[in-house]
């Protein structure tokens, strides 16, 4: 029924048998190890782009985690349009509360798949006689896994081959223990710290706005290691190497991919303040003056009359002369006449005040 994970599954560790079988030789366990450890990476690099994906999405929710704060206690008494709110606050800013569990969840097939893999090779066929295939692996395969030992224990051995998990049973293996148990242990490590410093990334404001955030940080960093270390006994030694090899993944990842992000966040904010320190003015520095002020247009005496309400005369040469007040609205002196204008106005008028004096016709006596 689940076929289609455990054919890709099969196929991706007989690839790596083929190349670490080629180094060490088929029916070696150190070739079994290998190829089961780099079946996880393989996985875990196809898984790379959506555990980025996950990172940047925690970040987000740490930005607007106040803003989750004022929408819990604004509606703390309607649960209903508390999540209408919350759900629509996140959309808006682009984040799937979901997505932090992506990666975990894309795990689950995996981990199923590889599972079922590594106990088929011990199952015998319906109608007896040896097991000729299983999956992509032929019957010299199935013969190399059978025939593998990991410190005198077969690496397909678990300390009770559980029914439930797909095992065929027949109690308990405690030969198995000396080689289980320290993989057990270590796994259990391994998921703790990997839980432990994804959540010290983690706000302690975005984990409370968070329920779901809070309830999974919860279950990776407690309950999840202590299910390795119960239910451990009933794994095969290869499924505890994939899960070892798999959290030792996780942890280098965690540590590159936020150096990596708090890399770029540093390079951002430090772009923000060059660009800030270039408009602000430096100190002691005077503010570099701006534009010249435009000059006013010259007024015509087209335009505005003179002070006393006259305006001046066209000159000899048929130009117009320009009226009183300078561009700067100083008044401009007026011109002095040429000689035969001066002289005919000097000539006093009749009955002006020296109109008996030296009149035209009239001696003194």
């Amino acid at each position: 029924m689940l076929n289609f994970i455990y054919y890709p599954v099969s196929f991706i560790l007989w690839c790596w048998h083929k190349v670490f079988g080629f180094v060490f030789g088929d029916n070696n366990a150190i070739a079994w190890i290998l190829a089961i450890m780099f079946l996880t990476f393989t996985v875990r690099g196809i898984m790379f782009k959506p555990f980025v994906n996950q990172v940047r999405s925690m970040k987000k929710m740490q930005e607007f985690a106040p803003e989750l704060k004022k929408i819990q206690k604004k509606y703390a008494n309607d649960k209903q349009r508390q999540a209408a709110e919350m759900q629509k606050l996140q959309r808006e800013h682009g984040v799937n509360p979901l997505g932090s569990c992506l990666p975990m969840l894309l795990q689950i097939p995996v981990f199923i798949g590889l599972n079922w893999v590594l106990r088929a090779f011990s199952i015998q066929p319906a109608g007896g006689g040896p097991k000729t295939n299983n999956y992509f692996f032929d019957q010299q395969g199935v013969e190399s896994y059978v025939n593998a030992k990991l410190f005198g224990v077969n690496i397909g051995d678990a300390i009770h081959h559980a029914s439930v998990l797909g095992g065929t049973g027949g109690g308990w293996n405690w030969h198995v223990a000396p080689v289980a148990v320290p993989l057990m242990i270590l796994a259990s490590v391994l998921t703790h710290l990997t839980a432990r410093h994804s959540a010290a990334r983690q706000a302690a404001a975005a984990t409370d706005a968070n329920p779901q955030a809070a309830m999974m940080q919860k279950l990776t960093m407690y309950v999840f290691p202590l299910g390795v270390l119960v239910f451990g006994a009933f794994f095969p030694i290869g499924l505890l190497v994939y899960w070892l090899s798999n959290n030792g993944w996780t942890l280098m990842q965690q540590r590159l991919v936020y150096t990596r992000i708090d890399k770029e966040e540093a390079a951002k904010k430090a772009e923000a303040k060059e660009k800030r320190d270039a408009l602000a003015p430096k100190p002691g520095a005077k503010p570099k003056p701006g534009q010249k002020p435009a000059q006013q247009p010259k007024v015509t005496t087209e335009d505005k009359p003179e002070a006393g309400g006259a305006t001046a005369a066209s000159s000899g040469n048929g130009k117009r002369s320009s009226k009183a007040g300078s561009p700067h609205r100083f008044a401009q002196q007026p011109q002095r006449p040429q000689n035969g204008a001066a002289q005919q106005r000097k000539k006093p008028g009749s009955g002006g005040k020296n109109s008996g004096q030296k009149g035209s016709g009239q001696k003194r006596r």
